[in-house]
């Protein structure tokens, strides 16, 4: 069997760094990489090959910096070119960004089928392209690997026991990651020394969103609110380079540690050992999740609402007086982070298996 992988975003790497483990195992599954490029700073890109152990891109495209259209199509163009040309079993495509769709495309018009790791999550908010990526790739994926059941049911409330789809509960695949590189982590105290971090005693924030960053009036909010904590407790942001020019553009001056985007492994250091998380990250919600650390989302909705309704994390907007109310509110909560609410840390076995004895 072969399968075309396409990622193009941090996140992307991280789950397929994860399957492409259990792949490169299987004989009887070929994998070929397409990167699209969305995520262009080696800082953002090239460490997480390093670092993940995913194998090189057969495919690199280059196409970013660019808005939703123009990047969506010429990436549906070069996917497509490279698809008649590698005539894959399954284009496997990963979460919700325009990779994500554009792969998906490419590949149903070709009549190829699509595999979507991480179906079925819903913020319920169309003004997030996120959003919309998400149910356009769903609708047209032949099986659907969804992270939770919540995400089962989303599928289900949309009327796909009717469609000729396959849905299933995988598992978290984000959990798999998070548990082969916990050890890798735990002994990395470099980026703790570098940055004169004690472990418990910073809170660990990102601002990445579209929602947040081109909405200046939020943008203000968020680092205001980052800059009063930091007066009395450690604030540390790796700072995507769109996001800090943003700022720099709009006079926004940060007064908490401003760091350069880093790698997944560095990143598992300052989530493991932060007191608190502050983010508008999906993937880092669950993150915080998995290493038992309270967290505030900066946005109006989530797509983890499981989070929220078992009380591992509070949805606070970008309003700075709602940011810091939630922060005095829960910096001694300590709920029962022992509860498994993201399958067994096997999702990618289980990916891999049905993709193999997936009819036709």
């Amino acid at each position: 069997m072969k399968i075309v992988t396409i990622v193009g975003a941090r996140p992307q790497f991280i789950k397929a760094a994860a399957l492409s483990r259990v792949i490169q195992r299987d004989r009887n599954i070929q994998e070929v990489i397409i990167h699209t490029g969305q995520h262009f700073d080696d800082n953002m890109s090239k460490v997480f090959f390093d670092e993940l152990e995913i194998p090189e891109p057969q495919y690199h495209l280059d196409i970013h910096s660019l808005g939703h259209g123009a990047m969506t199509g010429r990436m549906l163009e070069a996917i497509e070119n490279i698809l008649l040309i590698e005539k894959p079993d399954f284009v496997l495509i990963y979460g919700d960004t325009n990779s994500t769709l554009a792969g998906a495309l490419a590949a149903k018009k070709l009549h190829i089928r699509v595999a979507h790791v991480e179906a079925g999550l819903r913020s319920f908010n169309m003004q997030m392209p996120e959003e919309i990526n998400r149910i356009l790739s769903d609708r047209i994926s032949d099986i659907l690997f969804c992270p939770t059941q919540q995400a089962v049911a989303n599928l289900r409330n949309e009327g796909y026991d009717h469609l000729d789809a396959t849905v299933c509960n995988s598992g978290d695949i984000m959990y798999d990651a998070a548990l082969f590189f916990r050890s890798k982590s735990g002994t990395n105290t470099r980026i703790l020394t570098k940055y004169h971090l004690t472990p418990g005693d910073y809170i660990l924030g990102t601002i990445h969103r579209q929602e947040n960053t081109d909405d200046i009036p939020r943008l203000m909010q968020i680092v205001a609110a980052f800059n009063h904590l930091h007066a009395e407790r450690q604030v540390i942001v790796p700072l995507h380079p769109r996001t800090r020019n943003i700022m720099k553009n709009q006079g926004i001056q940060p007064e908490f540690t401003v760091i350069e985007p880093i790698g997944y492994i560095d990143m598992t250091t300052l989530t493991s050992n932060a007191g608190m998380v502050m983010t508008d990250s999906g993937g880092l919600q669950k993150e915080a999740y998995f290493f038992g650390k309270y967290c505030l989302t900066l946005r109006d909705q989530t797509e983890w609402t499981e989070l929220v309704e078992n009380g591992f994390n509070t949805i606070v907007g970008a309003d700075k007086d709602t940011i810091l109310d939630a922060y005095y509110t829960n910096r001694t909560n300590t709920p029962d982070f022992s509860t498994n609410l993201y399958g067994d840390g096997h999702a990618a076995e289980f990916i891999s298996a049905k993709l193999l004895t997936y009819p036709g």
